[in-house]
C-alpha cells in the first residue's frame, strides 16, 4: 500500500518524491566550482556518469545525474550488510554464531566458494570477506541470511530510499536484474546511506560502528583510494562489472569529511585492464575532490605505485 501511495503521489506531484530521499541534514548548496571541474573531467567518457559530493561540514554538494539510477555492481554489498546487521539488531542472528558452509551455496572460485563441504565459518568472517575482498558466494550466502533480497529492500525502503534495491535472487525484480545486475542505486542514495552507517543511523549506534569499521577495510584499493593519502580514514565500497564502474567513498580529510559517489553505465570500454576508461574516470575525479578539498595538501602517489595494481 506504501508503495501504491508513493507512486501515485509521484503521477500527481512529480517533484514530492524526492522528499522521501534519504537527504543531507539542513540544506545545501551547489558547489560551482567544483561541478564546473568535474563536469570538464567527465568530457569525452563513452558511457553514462553519475557524480555525488558532499562536504558534510559545510553542506557543498555536486550533483551530477545524482538522482539517476545505475548498477550497484558490488557496492550492492553495503545494503546486504545493512540487511543483515539489522537482523542481528534482532537477534535474529548472532555476530559471534558459527555457520556451516556447504557446497550447494557455491557461486564462484573466490574465498568462500573455495571451502570444503562442511566447513565451520564464524559469520563475522564471512562479513569480513565479503565487505574487504568482495567475497561473491560469501555475499548471497549472507543476503539469503538477511531474509534475502526482499527483505533488505524492505529495509532500504523504510528509510526512504527510493531507487536503491537487491535485484539478483529477489522475487519480482527480474526485469530490473536484466537492466541493472545485481543490484540498482543512485549516486546520493548511495552516497547518503554510508553517511547514514557514520553517523550511528543506519541501525543502532553499536552496530553502525561495527559496519563503519567494516567499510574502512578494503583490500581493492587500487581505483578512487589510490589518490588518497595512505594515513587518512576511508570507509568505502567498489562495484565493477563489463559496462559499470562504481565507487563510493567517505573521507575524513583534515578540513572536514566528505562523500563521494561515482557511477558509470552504458561504458564502450569493457577491458579488464588498469587504464579501463572507467577506472582512470574514478582515479581522476577521486584526485580532484581531495586536491579541491585540501588544496595545501603536499601529498602525490608514491612513484611506480601503479605496479601493485
Amino acid at each position: 500500500m506504501k508503495k501504491i501511495l508513493l507512486h501515485l503521489i509521484f503521477l500527481l506531484y512529480p517533484g514530492t518524491l524526492a522528499l522521501a530521499q534519504p537527504s543531507a541534514a539542513g540544506k545545501t548548496r551547489t558547489d560551482k566550482e567544483l561541478t564546473q571541474k568535474i563536469e570538464a573531467a567527465l568530457r569525452g567518457f563513452q558511457g553514462e556518469v553519475g557524480v555525488y559530493v558532499r562536504h558534510l561540514k559545510t553542506n557543498r554538494v555536486v550533483e551530477i545525474k545524482a538522482d539517476t539510477v545505475f548498477p550497484t555492481a558490488s557496492m550492492v554489498k553495503v545494503p546486504i550488510l545493512c540487511g543483515l546487521f539489522d537482523k542481528i539488531s534482532r537477534g535474529e542472528l548472532s555476530y559471534q554464531q558459527t555457520l556451516v558452509y556447504r557446497d550447494s551455496l557455491k557461486y564462484d572460485d573466490g574465498m568462500v566458494g573455495s571451502l570444503k563441504d562442511s566447513t565451520r565459518i564464524p559469520l563475522s568472517y564471512v562479513l569480513m570477506l565479503m565487505t574487504t575482498f568482495s567475497d561473491n558466494t560469501g555475499s548471497l550466502w549472507l543476503q539469503g541470511l538477511a531474509g534475502g533480497g526482499t527483505a533488505i529492500n524492505q529495509w532500504l525502503e523504510g528509510r526512504g530510499f527510493v531507487h536503491t534495491r537487491v535485484n539478483s535472487r529477489t522475487p519480482g525484480r527480474e526485469p530490473a536484474r536484466s537492466r541493472y545486475g545485481w543490484g540498482q542505486t543512485t549516486p546520493r542514495e548511495m552516497a547518503e546511506l554510508m553517511v547514514m552507517i557514520r553517523q550511528g543511523r543506519a541501525i543502532r549506534p553499536d552496530l553502525s560502528d561495527r559496519m563503519y569499521r567494516y567499510l574502512g577495510r578494503q583490500f581493492w584499493d587500487g581505483e578512487s583510494l589510490s589518490q588518497l593519502p595512505p594515513h587518512i580514514k576511508v570507509a568505502s565500497k567498489n562495484g565493477t562489472v563489463n559496462q559499470a564502474k562504481s565507487e563510493v567513498l567517505l573521507v575524513h580529510a583534515p578540513h572536514g569529511d566528505y562523500v563521494l559517489c561515482i557511477t558509470t553505465k552504458n561504458q564502450q570500454d569493457e577491458r579488464w585492464v588498469r587504464d579501463n576508461a572507467g577506472y582512470v574516470l574514478l582515479r581522476t575525479v577521486s584526485s580532484l575532490v581531495w586536491n579541491y578539498f585540501e588544496p595545501k595538501s603536499t601529498w602525490q602517489p608514491t612513484p611506480g605505485y601503479e605496479a601493485w595494481w
